[in-house]
């Protein structure tokens, strides 16, 4: 197909005609808005929503700050930042191109979790930047979710966030997708009738899902697991790991392999993959018998769903029209629903793994190979996740109602 532009109307100029495609139709004006929550519809109500009225409010927030959370919508909302340098499958596409999905996360927390979202795409790349900005920007917001920020500065902007703000920081490429990747997992080993600890891994890409999927996997219990990266297993013996890829190595891959993707996959149990590219049909072959394939790269998944299925016995992919979608949305917007609802201070492991498990068990008791993991739009999800991830921030002492 040639090469279309799009011009002023959001009309695709092919030349001799002009037909309107429905992505932009859908997209035209934005896919959000603020509404307010209380009437204005007269002079009364205006003194209460504005001045006078609201002077009361800021006076009581001024000498006790926690009532911010009660008299404010601060609680129920968060910021969704980006810098649009790892938008989707289209890369460091900028701030402004990268609007859309964060409009389109917004409406995914209120759609799916009934929290309000905000979408906050900033002009710049540096940490240190991204970071100050972050800080000063969050007094108006109970959460932070991260999205969209490239490997590896995406793990430093959340740790040095994490210890700065009080309010939960979540990078959801990272933990949406370790999340609902463990929950999928719990089930197929449920469904063959064998303990996490008995599998043996195999994850392809070593960005920041590779990583939170890998950090995530073992403290769960799995029995090993190695991620591989372009250059091959990431192990302890290379000399040529940044410092995240070397604190991966020290956690993972106990059976001390090295070499090539394919030759980790040698009798492996589950494949993982967070990285595109193409993994040869042999490679599959060699798995052990009724294998995971985990194949998540979008559009293309690593694996095709039919090589796949040949070899494993639960097959899963990052696509809405294939069996066992592995889908962040899933996951975060009960994560963060739960974590406001007990105003937690931060998002813990065991929140987590608590979240793995409530959405795992959405679906326990309804186990097959095609269905190992909740649809998307299953109305008992984000309540379980929600209810989880509450009591799980109680328990560890983090939540603050």
């Amino acid at each position: 197909m040639a090469a279309e532009i799009v011009n002023s109307q959001g009309e695709l100029d092919g030349g001799v005609e002009s037909a309107i495609d429905p992505a932009f139709a859908l997209h035209r004006g934005g896919k959000m808005a603020v509404r307010a929550t209380v009437p204005v519809r007269d002079a009364d109500d205006l003194s209460l929503a504005y001045t006078p009225g609201v002077a009361k409010v800021c006076s009581a927030i001024a000498e006790q700050p926690e009532l911010v959370h009660d008299y404010t919508w601060k609680s129920q909302v968060v910021a969704v930042v980006t810098d649009g340098t790892a938008v989707l499958g289209l890369g460091d596409i900028g701030p402004q191109a990268s609007l859309p999905v964060m409009e389109g996360k917004a409406i995914l927390f209120k759609q799916f979790g009934g929290v309000d979202a905000v979408p906050i795409a900033l002009d710049c790349t540096d940490v240190d930047e991204i970071v100050e900005t972050v800080v000063r920007l969050a007094p108006s917001f109970g959460g932070v979710n991260l999205e969209d920020i490239s490997a590896p500065r995406c793990f430093e902007i959340e740790r040095r966030l994490q210890e700065r703000l009080d309010i939960p920081v979540f990078h959801d490429d990272q933990h949406g997708t370790a999340v609902v990747t463990l929950a999928a997992l719990r089930n197929a080993a449920r469904l063959r009738g064998v303990a996490l600890g008995e599998l043996r891994a195999v994850i392809s890409g070593a960005g920041a899902a590779g990583v939170a999927i890998a950090r995530i996997l073992v403290e769960a219990g799995i029995g090993d697991v190695a991620v591989c990266d372009r250059k091959g297993i990431v192990s302890a013996d290379r000399t040529d790991l940044t410092d995240v890829k070397r604190e991966l190595a020290g956690f993972t891959n106990k059976a001390g392999l090295s070499g090539s993707l394919e030759s980790a996959m040698d009798g492996a149990d589950v494949f993982i993959g967070v990285s595109g590219g193409t993994v040869p049909e042999e490679a599959v072959a060699r798995m052990a018998k009724d294998a995971f394939v985990f194949a998540m790269a979008n559009p293309t998944p690593e694996i095709h769903p039919d090589v796949a299925r040949k070899y494993a016995s639960v097959v899963a992919t990052g696509r809405s029209d294939y069996p066992n979608q592995i889908n962040n949305v899933l996951a975060f917007p009960g994560i963060f629903a739960g974590a406001l609802q007990v105003r937690a201070s931060t998002i813990t492991e065991g929140m987590k793994l608590a979240a793995a498990e409530a959405l795992a068990a959405v679906v326990s008791d309804e186990l097959s190979a095609d269905r190992v993991i909740p649809s998307p739009f299953d109305e008992r999800v984000a309540p379980a996740v929600t209810a989880a991830v509450a009591a799980a921030a109680r328990a560890e002492g983090v939540a603050r109602r």
